[in-house]
């Protein structure tokens, strides 16, 4: 990969899920760029215990909750990464916690990164208005609906906003996405610091 060990080093970086659905591959793919990078990523969802990721329609692993979202501060995070999957959002976009949570972290300019149909959780928590990004093509309306510009590109980086925005729309798109998202998260982290 093209990033660095340490450009992450010393920040915390958070990732919702609902307790099922999420898409194995846009889990545990992010996670490991950012704890490859130096970073420590920290998994949040609605409840307690382990949630069950899934490839495609089929289960998968199930990963432990580090917290509560509920229970969890904004501010405690240096970004935040939103894995896709069609049942994990939809049922996070039903989560108030989960709902303010988004809505506070991308309010705060903290760097956000959401792939496939992890922008239906940035539509809900009105994040999405006035901003260009990319997801799964089925979202397109949804988003344009809400205000966005959809482009339907690999990766997207979106900087018209309180803080970073960066997208993509699949699993085969993992790549560039981890390379865009680990390199605005440590750029946002460095002009924290100065």
């Amino acid at each position: 990969m093209g990033w660095p060990s340490t450009t992450l080093t010393g920040r915390t970086i958070a990732f919702l899920v609902a307790p099922y659905g999420a898409e194995q591959v846009e889990l545990t793919d992010p996670w490991q760029a950012v704890a490859e990078s130096g970073g420590t990523p920290r998994l949040l969802s609605t409840a307690e215990g382990r949630v069950q990721a899934v490839r495609h329609r089929a289960p998968g692993d199930t990963f432990a909750v580090d917290a509560l979202v509920a229970d969890a501060d904004p501010a405690d995070y240096d970004g935040l990464v939103l894995p896709g999957g069609v049942a994990n959002p939809d049922r996070l976009r039903l989560d108030r916690p989960a709902v303010a949570f988004v809505h506070a972290c991308c309010a705060a300019g903290r760097p956000v990164a959401a792939i496939c149909h992890a922008a239906w959780t940035l539509i809900e928590a009105d994040a999405v208005r006035g901003r260009t990004l990319t997801s799964w093509p089925s979202l397109r309306t949804d988003l344009v609906n809400a205000g966005a510009h959809w482009v339907d590109e690999p990766v997207h980086v979106c900087r018209d906003g309180p803080g970073p925005l960066v997208t993509s729309r699949k699993p085969h798109d993992l790549p560039l996405f981890d390379d865009a998202f680990v390199t605005e998260f440590a750029h946002a982290a460095a002009k924290r610091r100065t």
